[in-house]
């Protein structure tokens, strides 16, 4: 593979700009105005991909152009390193960049507060945004969903996750695989073992990522989806956009367990915020009620039934419920899914995981 980093071509749907941050890190964004030809909603929508370095994919990108379709001025960008963005030196990669960064983002972006949506990596990112008062307040409204763990302390919980996923049940993904190479076979698996640093010499962050492809990931993204659907879960990317960094999500991944408890700053938060929760989530349900139990301003929280940790997924009426849940909200209109689990209901909603 070069040793340089090779970005992925263009996308035909969407124009890719790059924003050069004060932070120093230089982004690729992606701008969806509202395309509906009825009201349009004034305040932005930021959307936080998960990854934590990945690229938007192409699946996520239908999801944000069924938003813009409903009047909302929809913007996204690939967090530094991730996707078209430029590369940060390995030591760069922190949690708190990620945080920075996104103050960074709304400040350049100059239209006033804004909402986000921030899913998994992307909430984590999110729940330490409202966790720092001087970001948080750039926002007007937040959407937790399917979030990671937010602090060390909840990262080091072992827990139940949600109803069973397609993990082990769906077919083996095809494609070339990075891993059939015994150098970076080696250096990723003793990097996710945490026996070798991200920033190890055997490859080097640019090549690891032109080497990784989708089916690298394995049965990770198996484990995105309910069982029910293991022999029917969609494409999400296309191999030419797909860019993942597997040492520098390592990275960010190990800056958020090595990180204090944000518990009693989180309770200080004061930004009208919802949780979504699937019901076949990958992820412990304790990373998911860490939140709803530390940040006080959580008006709702949405258990979406049917779908797993990627709930817009293009499957069924997938996307249109997810999209129905999260305009509910910023609209302040009434949920269309009851208020579950509520604080009181954690307990019981742990135990009904056991």
């Amino acid at each position: 593979m070069p040793t340089a980093r090779q970005y992925p071509p263009a996308l035909p749907f969407v124009t890719t700009q790059h924003w050069s941050l004060t932070t120093g890190s230089r982004v690729a964004v992606y701008h969806y105005p509202p395309a509906h030809p009825g009201p349009r909603h004034p305040i932005p929508l930021v959307y936080l991909n998960g990854g934590p370095v990945r690229g938007i994919s192409v699946l996520d990108h239908r999801f944000l152009q069924l938003l813009a379709r409903q009047g909302y001025d929809v913007y996204a960008y690939e967090q530094a390193g991730g996707g078209r963005s430029d590369l940060l030196p390995m030591g760069q990669y922190t949690i708190s960049r990620s945080v920075s960064d996104l103050a960074a983002f709304i400040d350049r972006l100059n239209k006033g507060k804004v909402d986000v949506l921030g899913f998994s990596s992307g909430g984590v990112v999110l729940t330490r945004a409202l966790a720092d008062p001087s970001v948080a307040a750039r926002l007007h409204r937040a959407i937790i969903a399917e979030p990671g763990p937010m602090d060390g302390p909840t990262a080091h919980i072992t827990g139940h996750k949600g109803r069973k996923s397609a993990r082990g049940l769906a077919p083996a993904p095809t494609g070339p695989r990075s891993t059939y190479v015994p150098r970076y076979a080696v250096a990723f698996g003793l990097m996710r073992l945490g026996l070798l640093s991200p920033d190890t010499g055997l490859i080097g962050q640019a090549e690891g990522d032109n080497a990784f492809t989708a089916a690298d990931l394995g049965s990770d993204t198996a484990s995105a989806y309910c069982a029910r659907d293991a022999h029917r879960i969609p494409a999400e990317d296309t191999a030419q956009n797909f860019s993942f960094s597997p040492a520098a999500s390592l990275r960010i991944q190990q800056t958020v367990k090595d990180s204090p408890s944000i518990a009693s700053q989180l309770r200080h938060s004061r930004t009208p915020t919802m949780l979504m929760i699937a019901e076949c989530s990958s992820q412990i349900r304790q990373w998911e009620t860490a939140v709803l139990a530390h940040d006080p301003a959580i008006q709702r929280t949405q258990y979406m039934p049917g779908v797993g940790h990627h709930m817009w997924n293009g499957l069924d009426d997938n996307n249109d419920r997810a999209a129905a849940v999260i305009t509910a909200f910023l609209q302040d209109e009434p949920a269309p899914l009851p208020n579950h689990p509520t604080r009181d209901e954690i307990p019981t909603f742990l135990r009904d995981h056991e």
